[in-house]
């Protein structure tokens, strides 16, 4: 994406009432505006909170979106760019129940209340391969306690991923862990039982991992 377009898209998503692009500043001061009134005060309804974490281009909300419009949906991503098409698409189609936040996605404890959130979706992130960038894994040990305190007493969460490595290892820590799995599916596309959330929904990215043969994962589990 050239730099005009990054520029043009940034500025289209300052007009957009479903994005919100705090300063680190306004986030981690202990006042964010929205922490524990998302549904009172951004979606001005209240209904089940669903989060997705790295959502780029927005893609997997807007699915979710148009198949329970019964809930409410937060894309966050730290690239801005990326979601334009994503809270683009929501205001023409009229889904004022789907939002967007850029911020850094270690912060979600400064960004929601306690209990606050229903559920999290986590597709297709950077598997961070590399034992040095453990700390990065969104399925790391401490991410988890993070979505803890953010999740209610039910909440749950949900990682789709093309990497059998973020696969293995995520089932390897709840295993050891001692948290719940309610759903584990080395491949989602080859199996019946796969929930239809998880194939109904197709990524642009995950469209091209699928060209190549790369088998699609998926993880449904709650933090004990």
């Amino acid at each position: 994406m050239g730099s005009k377009n990054k520029l043009k898209r940034f500025q289209e998503n300052e007009t957009f009432d479903n994005v919100v692009q705090p300063t680190r500043e306004e986030v981690v001061g202990g006042n964010f505006k929205y922490k524990g009134k998302w549904n009172t005060d951004f979606f001005k309804r209240d209904a089940p909170l669903v989060v997705e974490l790295g959502c780029g281009k927005g893609e997997y909300c807007v699915g979710l979106g148009k198949m329970y419009p019964e809930k409410n949906f937060l894309g966050i991503d730290i690239k801005g760019a990326r979601f334009w098409r994503g809270a683009k698409t929501a205001i023409e189609e009229e889904m004022a129940y789907i939002g967007f936040l850029r911020t850094q996605i270690e912060l979600i404890e400064d960004i929601f209340e306690e209990n606050e959130v229903d559920e999290i979706w986590i597709t297709f992130p950077d598997p961070q391969i590399k034992y040095k960038r453990t700390k990065h894994r969104l399925t790391n040990a401490e991410f988890l306690q993070k979505y803890k305190r953010i999740l209610n007493a039910e909440g749950s969460i949900h990682l789709k991923t093309d990497s059998e490595f973020l696969h293995g290892y995520t089932l390897g820590l709840l295993h050891a862990e001692g948290h719940e799995i309610l759903h584990a599916n080395h491949d989602v596309y080859k199996n019946d039982f796969s929930p239809k959330d998880v194939v109904d929904i197709q990524t642009f990215y995950e469209n091209q991992y699928l060209e190549q043969n790369k088998p699609i994962t998926y993880i449904h589990f709650r933090i004990k």
